[in-house]
């Protein structure tokens, strides 16, 4: 019969290491918050209301960041230590099947490897089961002392370890499973340390030990997944360690990603096959790529879902937009904010979108801006147009109907309508409505003075 699961997360702390006035567990990597990525990796295991998250420093913050999820909170105003964070857990935290202790500065630890870690728990049948993983320089970290039958005896600290025992290169990562019995009957025996006057977790090998009960490791081959984030540094390498493991697992789902290592690719993104992704793209938030499409080189996306077929040429921006089937955007356009695309449409060079409805098929080839618009289906938009949008005080919509031929270099000064199928002569400034099947034109008239550059020049007074 399957155990059930509880999981206790800490991310009280401030993290004065990382030289920041925001709490170390919302700093970001891999496109998320260091904790996010700790919820998401138990939350393949754990059930959500299962999950107590210790908050402390900025804990608003964090509660508001993770309250969606459905997990609890526990508030730690003094900050005692990690045997401290747990022990105000009591009450809050499940107090049946066994716990999980994570941290929440360790975004690498993967929903895999905690999967084992359960297995391995419930295969041994111990009080509890630790990740320890082996490093060539272990200097800074907790040793593991095992017993002669294999098992843990105890958790030795760099400060407290002979000479003999800091040549032990097997490390603590503060991350268990444990019964969850055992936990609560013993948590309130670890004593504060005489030199710090804190009271840390790992005393509780010990103290299941002297209560007769056995702990067991899981040794974990890859080190990096329980690297904690204590400094800059550190922060940089779990993004790119992230990326990496984003922009693999894409590539064996079967998408095309073009030197790889210059890409950045969020957890939350999803990709369709057979998509192509060209260097230095960064595809940012919750986006969602459909299949057969292709991401130009230099482009950003953020939070916006691409349709199957589409392409978006090199150096683009778009944010927080939706495009449809087929449309082309790019090179060197910009969707700047909450625009939809239909399907087929094209968005050229050097124009700007921001929210704007841009119908199916229609075409904004080169250096246009269209604000706060409604683009009708077949429209065609020519160079140099712009709308006028904003008056100094409010925003207005320009709604343009389905098949409108806007010439080249012509302001529309909102709020303006151009009904379906009518023409906009180049240069115009269209300030009025203009009704369906109508040419309007917004400019003077042209006059040619015969003569004028002559007299011109007979004005100007002599070099010498």
């Amino acid at each position: 019969m399957q155990t059930e699961l509880s999981a206790i997360v800490l991310a009280a702390g401030l993290g004065t290491r990382m030289k920041s006035r925001k709490a170390k567990v919302l700093h970001e990597a891999g496109g998320q918050a260091l904790v996010e990525h700790v919820l998401d990796a138990a939350g393949t295991t754990v059930p959500a209301d299962r999950i107590t998250v210790v908050v402390g420093h900025q804990a608003e913050q964090v509660r508001a960041l993770l309250a969606p999820r459905g997990c609890h909170f526990v508030m730690q105003t003094e900050q005692r230590g990690t045997g401290h964070a747990v022990a105000m857990c009591r009450g809050v935290a499940p107090e049946n099947g066994w716990t999980l202790l994570l941290y929440g500065d360790c975004p690498l630890l993967t929903s895999q490897t905690i999967a084992r870690l359960v297995a391995a728990q419930q295969r041994s049948g111990a009080a509890a089961t630790l990740i320890t993983t082996v490093l060539d320089d272990p200097h800074g970290y907790g040793r593991i002392l095992r017993a002669e039958d294999g098992s843990v005896a105890a958790i030795v600290e760099q400060k407290a370890a002979t000479p003999e025992q800091l040549q032990i290169r097997e490390i603590n990562s503060g991350i268990y499973c444990i019964d969850s019995e055992l936990l609560w009957r013993h948590i309130a025996e670890i004593e504060p340390n005489p030199a710090s006057g804190e009271i840390y977790l790992t005393d509780i090998v010990e103290i299941l030990r002297r209560a007769g009960k056995r702990v067991e490791a899981l040794v974990l081959e890859d080190a990096s997944e329980i690297l904690g984030i204590n400094q800059r540094l550190e922060l940089a390498e779990a993004d790119r360690i992230l990326r990496a493991r984003k922009t693999k697992q894409l590539m064996l789902d079967g998408v095309t990603i073009f030197q790889p290592e210059t890409v950045a690719i969020d957890a939350k993104v999803e990709i369709g096959q057979d998509s192509v992704i060209a260097a230095f793209t960064q595809i940012l938030g919750k986006t969602k790529i459909g299949a057969d499409c292709t991401v130009g080189a230099g482009t950003v996306i953020r939070d916006s879902v691409i349709a199957d077929g589409v392409t978006i040429g090199e150096y683009c921006f778009v944010g927080t937009s939706v495009v449809e089937t087929g449309a082309q955007i790019g090179p060197f356009s910009r969707l700047r904010l909450e625009n939809h695309v239909g399907a087929g449409a094209q968005i050229g060079n050097f124009v700007e979108l921001k929210k704007t409805r841009f119908g199916a098929g229609a075409k904004a080839m080169h250096l246009a801006y269209l604000g706060d618009s409604l683009v009708g289906a077949g429209v065609n938009i020519g160079a140099g147009t712009i709308t006028c949008n904003f008056d100094g005080a409010n925003k207005h919509t320009t709604e343009i109907g389905d098949g409108v031929f806007v010439g080249s270099n012509s302001t529309l000064v909102a709020p303006v309508k151009l009904e379906a199928d009518s023409y906009i002569g180049a240069g115009s400034v269209i300030t009025d409505p203009v009704p369906g099947d109508t040419l309007a034109l917004g400019r003077s008239r042209q006059v040619n003075k015969a003569g004028w550059v002559q007299r011109k020049r007979a004005q100007k007074p002599s070099k010498d």
